[in-house]
């Protein structure tokens, strides 16, 4: 009888992990605006959620059934989550302020595949290079620690763009043309998702 409650337990929290796994998946590529993906998804979610559920309701009289339901829904957010960040779903716009504007600061970073659109600013302490660099955000990562490189005290803020239309960089990421070397030996290796 023993064993019979471990198994339940193991396989609703397993059941639940799942569950909660393909619905963060479903949530995010929705925003995303991958709905067929999504609706996808969408139909093994919900039969893992009535069974996950059946088998509790079935034996609501076994607190440890319901503790393993509310742990595989906890542990499913975060693998869900860990999921999509692997995925690394659409772009990332990220805005650079630069304390020095005579680096060669977007030069360098259009030599590494960025989209950058510049423009000279005006703090308070003095001038500044502004900065706006679109990437796939599986580069997300490589971009923070290209930019800490080139100026280590640039201040930087990032966010999701929800809709990209027109301009050169979008262009060239659907053409596949970023992934290819430039003249100078550079490039980065971008084959876009989107």
């Amino acid at each position: 009888m023993l064993e019979n409650a471990y198994i339940m337990v193991a396989i609703i929290l397993i059941i639940n992990v799942i569950y909660v796994s393909l619905y963060t998946l479903r949530m995010i590529l929705t925003l995303k605006g991958r709905q067929y993906i999504a609706a996808f998804i969408s139909m093994f979610e919900i039969v893992v959620y009535v069974i996950g559920l059946g088998l509790v309701l079935d034996n609501l009289d076994e607190i440890q059934n319901i503790i393993a339901y509310a742990l595989g829904f906890g542990i499913g957010v975060i693998v869900g989550s860990k999921i999509e960040e692997k995925l690394a779903l659409g772009y990332i716009t990220v805005n650079v302020i630069s304390s020095d504007p005579n680096i060669e600061f977007t030069r360098k970073l259009r030599d590494k595949g960025y989209g950058v659109t510049s423009w000279f600013a005006y703090g308070m302490d003095g001038d500044r290079l502004a900065m706006q660099i679109l990437t796939p955000r599986k580069y997300e990562l490589k971009l923070y620690e290209t930019i800490k490189t080139i100026d280590p005290k640039a201040f930087t803020i990032s966010y999701e763009p929800k809709q990209i239309v027109g301009g050169f960089w979008v262009k060239q990421v659907r053409k596949g043309r970023l992934g290819k070397k430039n003249n100078t030996g550079a490039g980065v290796e971008f084959k876009p998702k989107d």
